[in-house]
């Protein structure tokens, strides 16, 4: 039977599929809008099965805050293109949205909500495999101070809770989370088998010197000491003031740190480089 175009705008305004789908969808189902909507639902699950394998370390992060909590949450895509996409930047808005009424602790979790079929559509829409790969959520009690960071790109974020201090304390303080990635609040925090790999290689070179052992020993110590001090957040030197650490800056107004989380786009994921000429070739199979 003859498809009209009104028939393919009105599947497409519905879907956000391209074009040539919602035609095709429309001829296997003789014309019927809501078979063919059915049909699209269900090939979007099995499009986004299909590229659930595919690599997606670009995208953006979300972030929710409100009386109770603050959330931050990683979306996946595999490109930066796509990640601009309005149809994904509207998905990003209703993830948004969700995690604002909706306390989140798991990503999982999110996966029996209608996040999963609108995620499931996107695929299709847009072509690549699109996840929701991790978020961080902290609780927040009353006297309890929320710092929120999120860089101009929506690639890069931080949470800071403080006890104390004040709300522009506690942004101050996830910017330079953000900026410098601690990995440990204090130097007593730093986890063991990090410490220890970082030993053995100082050892290491304190051994090429050829230098005695009691110079090897405080070469290795001092060494140490400007590690933990680089890694951990209290006595980084502050973003905004170099001239103080971090601790100083929150002692100024009596405060502490309760948490401090950072997330960064795709950090962790390794990428598949290809030359040009690889890639049009493979287009080409």
């Amino acid at each position: 039977m003859e498809i009209k175009a009104s028939q393919v705008k009105e599947l497409r305004d519905m879907t956000g599929v391209a074009m040539m789908d919602c035609k095709k969808a429309l001829v296997e189902c003789s014309g019927d809008i809501e078979k063919a909507l059915d049909l699209l639902r269900s090939n979007s699950a099995l499009k986004a099965e299909k590229k659930s394998s595919r690599v997606a370390a670009d995208g953006v992060l979300v972030a929710a805050v409100n009386d109770d909590y603050a959330t931050i949450l990683e979306i996946n895509s595999e490109t930066d293109f796509a990640a601009k996409d309005a149809n994904f930047l509207a998905f990003a808005d209703k993830v948004k949205t969700y995690i604002t009424n909706n306390q989140v602790t798991d990503v999982e979790a999110l996966s029996s909500t209608e996040i999963e079929e609108d995620r499931k559509s996107l695929v299709q829409t847009i072509g690549e495999n699109i996840q929701l790969r991790r978020l961080i959520t902290v609780s927040l009690e009353d006297q309890s101070n929320l710092g929120l960071y999120v860089h101009s790109d929506s690639k890069l974020g931080a949470l800071v809770v403080l006890n104390g201090g004040n709300s522009e304390m506690a942004k101050d303080i996830a910017m330079h989370v953000a900026a410098f990635n601690p990995l440990c609040l204090s130097k007593e925090d730093i986890d063991s088998e990090v410490l220890n790999r970082e030993k053995a290689i100082y050892e290491n070179q304190a051994q090429e010197s050829g230098k005695p052992q009691e110079i090897m020993d405080k070469m290795v110590e001092g060494k140490l000491n400007r590690f933990l001090s680089e890694v951990s957040l209290l006595s980084q030197g502050f973003v905004k003031d170099a001239d103080i650490t971090v601790n100083e800056y929150i002692s100024s107004e009596g405060a502490s740190i309760a948490s401090f989380s950072r997330l960064k786009v795709g950090e962790g994921i390794q990428v598949e480089t290809k030359d040009f000429a690889e890639e049009v070739a493979e287009q080409l199979k």
